[in-house]
């Protein structure tokens, strides 16, 4: 199949999204499909243009048996609510062109966010015949309403008309958890439209390694703690001051080791956040490689999962699939009710404590230091639920059955209209 992947987000992108789309488009290539990826500049997290990539307004790029077409986008390292609507108005437009004037895709994948997305997207699938999947990795604008960051009446009602209009237009919808199937229902959307796919980890890179002779401990002078690490985006929605805190009540038991990993712009806040702890205990640092993230993960003796208590139930952070593959213990700071939490129950690699309840937080992990054996058993769960349920061959495979069935149900209803017109 030709396969036009349609994402704000992918390489070199570390985290969210990116990495996600990234090892999709070229898992599809692997299996002998043509992959074309429709994308912007790089940015994220640090919501500025990555050097190399400046100063161009298209770039056309090949990796690993991918075509990326990348095109330029406002972009603005503190973003009002003007730069976020040039940030998304820009990618639509600038976007659009290399997505039209490429080869003609049997399908297009369309991700959001960004929601704005889908308006080109489903104008590309009318102009080139062709069905078009809307992957949901969140659902927009109810979630960016709930934690505060969209506020204004008119916008909101933009986005929710935009919302409709996604799927409306959409032939199929693919979700990444059961509370997103419930949220769509709820909306009207028919079931046989809603497609469940969780998002994966590669086990084969993500995996257990030995604590011993790690070069992330090295390097950090942690041989000897018990490593207490969260890694990703340091944002509203993580409230991760929580996790400062729960640390500034630890710092008297110098074996334990509080270690953040995130974008500069963060990490600078936090900092100062920890001097008004007291929080001596915690390592701040940026984002590694990816060659070397299992390294860094596998540091860990706790990883932890951190949500503040407004993020909205059906959240769910792609980075529970990598921590569970780690093969270490989860502490998850999240809310009692929501998908995050439900999927961690399930996999029993670790434990749930109140979100923004940095006493539970620093008792919880206090527990775990205290009994190395039970750390042991979650670790291990860990690892095999996310060899069970979120292998990436697993949804690769999903993938291209929901590809296959799109496309030849779109070609038995061309044939159906070919065939009345002859008549």
């Amino acid at each position: 199949m030709r396969i036009l992947i349609y994402s704000y987000n992918y390489y070199p992108e570390p985290i969210g999204i990116a990495p996600l789309m990234t090892e999709l488009a070229e898992g599809l290539a692997k299996r002998g499909h043509e992959v074309r990826v429709v994308t912007a500049m790089p940015n994220y997290p640090e919501r500025q243009i990555y050097e190399g990539y400046r100063g161009k307004f298209y770039l056309n790029e090949y990796k690993n048996g991918v075509q990326i077409q990348r095109s330029y986008v406002w972009i603005r390292p503190q973003p009002n609510l003007l730069d976020r609507i040039m940030l998304d108005a820009s990618f639509v437009v600038t976007s659009f062109l290399p997505a039209l004037f490429g080869w003609r895709p049997d399908v297009i994948l369309s991700t959001s966010p960004s929601l704005p997305v889908c308006v080109p997207a489903a104008l590309l699938g009318w102009l080139r015949a062709c069905p078009v999947v809307l992957n949901l990795q969140d659902i927009l604008p109810e979630a960016a309403v709930h934690v505060g960051l969209l506020k204004n009446k008119l916008l909101i009602k933009v986005f929710a008309a935009l919302e409709k209009f996604a799927y409306h237009s959409a032939t199929k919808i693919s979700v990444i958890a059961d509370g997103f199937v419930e949220n769509l229902l709820s909306k009207g959307v028919e079931a046989d439209k809603i497609e469940q796919i969780p998002n994966w980890v590669d086990v084969n890179f993500i995996r257990p390694l030995p604590k011993e002779d790690n070069p992330f401990r090295n390097t950090h002078n942690l041989n000897g703690k018990f490593v207490v690490q969260y890694s990703g985006n340091i944002a509203l929605t993580q409230g991760l001051e929580t996790v400062i805190q729960a640390a500034a009540k630890l710092r008297d038991i110098t074996d334990i080791a509080f270690v953040i990993v995130g974008e500069a712009k963060g990490l600078k806040r936090l900092q100062q956040y920890c001097l008004e702890c007291g929080a001596d205990n915690v390592l701040l640092l940026p984002f590694q490689p990816r060659a070397e993230l299992p390294q860094m993960l596998a540091a860990a003796d706790v990883g932890l999962v951190v949500q503040k208590k407004n993020v909205i139930s059906f959240n769910m952070p792609s980075k529970i699939q990598v921590l569970l593959a780690s093969g270490r213990a989860i502490v998850a700071s999240v809310p009692e009710n929501g998908t995050a939490a439900r999927a961690i129950r399930q996999s029993g690699g670790g434990v749930i404590v109140p979100p923004e309840d940095a006493q539970a937080l620093a008792a919880s992990i206090l527990e775990l230091y205290k009994h190395p054996e039970k750390v042991k058993t979650l670790g291990y769960n860990s690892r095999q639920y996310a060899v069970e349920q979120y292998a990436f061959d697993q949804a690769l495979n999903h993938y291209e059955a929901l590809f296959e069935s799109v496309t030849s149900d779109s070609q038995v209803i061309e044939a159906k209209v070919v065939s009345k017109q002859e008549v």
